[in-house]
């Protein structure tokens, strides 16, 4: 290693030793330079993150890394002010509530924030992870995503933190992640409709690969089956957490024959499209109709009528991620993984009501 280049001496010449129950790291940066065929700079710069290095060789390198769990030590004077926060789509309020929340932290700690989107993947693409590497954050925030197994051990080995918030699926028992009581939301709006006197209780749920949307549901049927009701299929609809599924998918629970006299719309902004559906039908809420959202965004209170919703603490989750994420970056042995779940409850408004004789 040349000291001509900065990037290259910031990088430590021998592992981290072992802390607790961390396993022995047995090679040193030399050594696995040696048996990946190429220069200790060229391992350095893979560390680093820098671009200048062929792709078949970064992941070899990379393999060796991952093989002897090597791992950067947590120097604080070679991160960035910055936590990257990584949406799996960067298209609404619910975002800009979870932005908000980090933002809280990340200025008080004298950090910025870089946002970025997965297009809607479950995982960003490997291109991001590099660029994470190479920007060397406090930590990074995934929000409705994860990470695959390289890019986690991309992230370990440079001693980057990550924090999944509200994830969509199986985190796993080594991954810290932040959610919310989604099952007890679901059943909590459910009941809330079926103690108001409703019989046929319709739902449009969100995607169902999401493990948040699984569990609002699951809670929905809990409520019907705990009541003695029946969990009729043709009462569920499969959507996908945008206004347009609330809207095409209310059209089809308010235009059949025997519908539904409630609806649980399974988040706030599938409940503004059915909202927009019972008016194209002639039908008001919550006379004809009453409706449950879920979140709790700031428009719920102002939409005529103001939405009866199950709130979801966004912000107080983001701000939870943050500063685990934060946490994390300051210990040298990092913590064991925790699943924290934040309490939702439910906000009564004027959405919902009994239904009308007959019904």
């Amino acid at each position: 290693m040349t000291p001509s280049d900065p990037a290259e001496t910031r990088t430590e010449d021998r592992p981290t030793p072992p802390t607790g129950d961390r396993p022995a790291q047995t090679a040193t940066l030399a050594e696995i330079a040696r048996e990946a065929g190429v220069s200790a700079p060229t391992v350095s710069k893979v560390l680093n993150g820098r671009a200048d290095v062929a792709p078949a060789t970064r992941a070899r390198v990379e393999e060796l890394l991952r093989t002897y769990g090597y791992r950067r030590r947590r120097a604080e004077a070679t991160r960035s002010p910055l936590i990257d926060l990584v949406f799996h789509e960067l298209e609404s309020a619910w975002a800009m509530e979870v932005i908000r929340g980090v933002e809280n932290v990340a200025r008080d700690a004298g950090l910025s924030v870089v946002l970025s989107e997965s297009a809607g993947r479950l995982t960003p693409g490997r291109t991001w992870a590099d660029q994470v590497a190479a920007r060397r954050p406090h930590g990074v925030i995934l929000v409705l995503s994860g990470l695959d197994e390289s890019q986690r051990a991309l992230l370990t080995s440079r001693s980057i933190p990550f924090v999944v918030m509200d994830p969509a699926g199986d985190p796993g028992a080594d991954v810290p992640s932040i959610g919310a009581t989604n099952w007890q939301g679901g059943l909590a709006a459910t009941r809330h409709l079926v103690e108001l006197g409703h019989r046929r209780i319709g739902a449009i749920s969100g995607p169902p690969q999401m493990m948040c949307s699984r569990a609002r549901m699951d809670g929905y049927r809990a409520a019907l089956e705990t009541a003695g009701l029946p969990v009729e299929q043709d009462l569920i609809k499969t959507g996908d957490f945008h206004h347009e599924a609330g809207y095409r998918l209310g059209r089809e629970l308010l235009g059949q024959d025997d519908r539904p006299t409630a609806v649980f719309a399974g988040n706030d902004l599938q409940a503004l499209g059915l909202y927009e559906a019972a008016r194209e039908l002639g039908l008001r809420i919550p006379e004809d109709v009453s409706v449950v959202g879920f979140d709790d965004l700031p428009v719920a209170r102002w939409v005529g009528p103001p939405l009866t919703t199950v709130r979801q603490p966004l912000m107080e989750m983001a701000e939870a991620a943050a500063r685990l994420v934060l946490e994390l970056g300051r210990e040298e042995q990092a913590p064991t993984a925790t699943r924290v779940e934040l309490a939702t409850s439910l906000v009564v408004r004027t959405s919902t009501g009994a239904p009308l004789a007959g019904s």
